[in-house]
């Protein structure tokens, strides 16, 4: 559930998406066109430049890569790399994957539709709708949104001298040992809020999965049904998005998928294990979702097109934090400028164990690029290079790289 604009997100949610510890906070055809290269399956136009940007990602040492691009020349799906280790399959090209942090802009996309009824105010206290928690109440909706409240990251925190205050376990044998715990969410949030503030409501910018866990809560709360449900009521169902799913506390990806694998250090050696199923629980609104390249490019095509929310609430959604520096965050969502020639982006991509998510997109919605990448068991740690090789694909994809 990672944070870095840079990432495909986080250690629970994602890109950003759940931690910053974690750079990796880091598509569908009904036939394969063939293999053009040794290694990749695509379909549509014949594209080498896309072909070449995800074989990359393999190269680094990550397991595999499918990867949507819908632009002017049309739509093109790609994979690369294997399903599953030890196999030599690519990964499907329209498999489901956990999405991480990408799972926020779904959340903000219905708290806000939930503004637009008139249900909530972007600028009421969250205390009065959520009174169990006892939160500071100068914590305001859009606070959450734009992770300007300063409560506590319940994956944890760390501080600019250094300092770091543990949360929820997030990897390693810890993480491993309780891949199928449940956490409630009101759990999670109790953690954080144990813990002290990072600063006071509004008084600064930190990236923290607890704001998201807080919305998700406030959307039951307003609503009466589980949050998920609104998903799907607001989202999911009016743009038929059959693959995409908020399993709760199902650890199944119900469906073909590329497997995730988690290495970790344990008694002095290394070992790999396949974490592709896992109680998502752990990180609820903040990251636990289920989703394809072909339904992230649906979803965000249409967010972005005007076709979710009323034109003042999408214009509030981008537009960045102050305080945010070159994260640029706006409600649910980062804004990037690449550059002379690239123009400006949209993006909220998203990781957990084992699974980094890609959804960009221009701000008319009009050429989008989603993309799942897993991790499988190179010795070298290619989430290192996940900065140097993501700023590659965007400038291939929308022809510039990102600003710092």
């Amino acid at each position: 559930m990672g944070e870095s604009t840079h990432t495909a997100d986080d250690n629970g949610g994602g890109t950003p998406g759940l931690s910053r510890r974690t750079a990796l906070t880091a598509v569908a055809a009904t036939a394969l066109a063939g293999a053009v290269a040794p290694g990749i399956a695509t379909a549509g136009p014949h594209r080498p430049d896309l072909e070449g940007a995800i074989r990359v990602f393999v190269d680094a040492g990550f397991a595999g890569m499918q990867m949507r691009v819908r632009d002017e020349r049309g739509e093109w799906v790609g994979s690369t790399g294997v399903r599953e280790l030890g196999r030599t399959a690519e990964p499907p090209t329209d498999g489901l994957f956990r999405v991480g942090s990408t799972t926020k802009t779904f959340v903000a996309t219905v708290v806000l539709h939930l503004v637009a009824e008139g249900r909530i105010g972007l600028d009421d206290p969250v205390a009065d709708r959520l009174p169990r928690f006892g939160l500071d109440p100068r914590i305001t909706v859009r606070m959450l949104l734009q992770h300007s409240s300063g409560v506590f990251n319940f994956t944890g925190e760390h501080y600019e001298d250094g300092t770091v205050v543990p949360g929820i376990p997030w990897q390693g044998q810890e993480w491993v040992d309780r891949q199928f715990h449940t956490y409630p969410p009101d759990d999670l949030v109790r953690l954080a809020l144990s813990k002290p503030p990072r600063f006071a409501p509004g008084a600064g910018w930190s990236y923290s999965n607890t704001n998201y866990v807080l919305a998700a809560l406030l959307i039951e709360q307003i609503t009466g049904r589980p949050y998920g449900e609104e998903v799907r009521r607001l989202i999911l169902r009016p743009l038929g998005l059959r693959g995409t799913s908020v399993p709760g506390t199902s650890p199944e990806l119900p469906g073909p998928h590329a497997h995730g694998y988690h290495r970790y250090e344990v008694d002095g050696g290394w070992k790999t294990v396949d974490v592709s199923r896992q109680n998502p629980s752990w990180a609820s609104g903040a990251g636990e979702m289920i989703s394809t390249t072909r339904d992230l490019a649906t979803f965000f095509s249409a967010l972005n097109g005007g076709e979710l929310l009323p034109a003042p609430l999408l214009a509030e959604m981008r537009r960045p934090h102050p305080d945010s520096g070159a994260h640029h965050y706006g409600l649910g969502v980062f804004v990037q400028d690449l550059g002379p020639g690239g123009g400006t982006i949209l993006h909220h991509n998203g990781s957990v164990l084992g699974y980094g998510a890609l959804m960009i997109s221009t701000p008319d919605g009009r050429k989008t690029l989603t993309a799942s990448i897993t991790t499988g068991d190179a010795e070298d740690n290619p989430v290192l290079r996940f900065k140097e090789l993501l700023d590659g694909l965007v400038e291939t994809v929308f022809g510039g790289r990102v600003a710092e």
